[in-house]
């Protein structure tokens, strides 16, 4: 005669959809960002000659918005197959991926706070290097625009940085009409204007310098963005918890979902 066990054990439906849900949105928001990157790079004619990839000095934003994409769709991806095929493999690869990125931001916040200097210099080169390429490449150029727009600033550290840039550069070598200028995204707004005077900032440098403020604004973005740190520490400290809240809840899903598969197969092995 012989006894059979069977085991109770059996994977959570609601785990199993609620994981899917989950991920859905994540592959959804990647395929949304890969196609705006793709989109953007056609139009620039980067896919029909991917040697204009290297020519840009600065950094594109193009190229950050196709790495989104790339690691979102991949974890969507692996996250929906996992859960709905309950492939073990899968699941632990989009769990250990989760993980992995939440203590590289927790790392990163921390580092950031510790070394703000080293922080500091960093932005700085990086801004000055987009300064170089200001006139390379288009979405380069709005990132650049809006950054002074909306923080009311003009150059890393004031409007005389704009001299890295070969068109708006001072010296007597250049023959450019911006010359001694800035963009006009560093021209202070005139409520008067309903359209925007793309041409506000020529020769405002040629200027005495106590004369500048009347017309553009004189205070560096790093500077800017130092001071609206502080005024908005709880807004970025709220959407950082919220963002390793979702995180956590991701691996909370992802462990327990694996948990019920092992369970089950072990249980077919009595």
């Amino acid at each position: 005669m012989h006894y059979y066990r069977y085991s109770n054990a059996e994977v959570s439906c609601w785990y199993k959809y609620l994981l899917f849900s989950y991920n859905i949105i994540f592959w959804l928001a990647g395929v949304v960002f890969l196609g705006v990157g793709l989109w953007a790079w056609s139009e620039k004619g980067v896919l029909s000659d991917l040697t204009r990839v290297t020519r840009l000095h600065g950094i594109d934003p193009v190229v950050l918005v196709l790495m989104v994409g790339v690691v979102m769709f991949t974890l969507g991806f692996a996250g929906c197959v996992g859960a709905l095929r309950e492939n073990i493999c899968l699941l632990k690869f989009f769990c250990g991926a989760i993980v992995l990125i939440f203590f590289l931001e927790l790392a990163g916040a921390v580092l950031a706070f510790l070394f703000q200097d080293w922080v500091r210099d960093r932005f700085r080169e990086f801004f000055e290097s987009n300064i170089r390429s200001y006139r390379d490449d288009i979405d380069l150029q709005n990132l650049i625009d809006s950054l002074q727009k909306a923080n009311h600033c003009c150059g890393a550290y004031g409007p005389e940085d704009w001299d890295l840039n070969v068109y708006f550069n001072c010296s007597g070598a250049s023959y450019s009409r911006e010359k001694c200028g800035v963009p006009f995204s560093c021209c202070v707004p005139d409520p008067a204007q309903k359209v925007v005077n793309t041409q506000c900032g020529y020769d405002v440098r040629i200027q005495l310098k106590s004369k500048w403020d009347e017309f553009i604004f004189t205070k560096g973005c790093i500077p800017a963005l130092e001071g609206w740190l502080p005024r908005n520490i709880y807004i970025v400290a709220g959407v950082f918890l919220a963002i390793s809240l979702l995180q956590i809840f991701g691996i909370f899903l992802a462990r327990t979902l694996i948990s019920d598969i092992e369970a089950v197969k072990a249980g077919h092995h009595f």
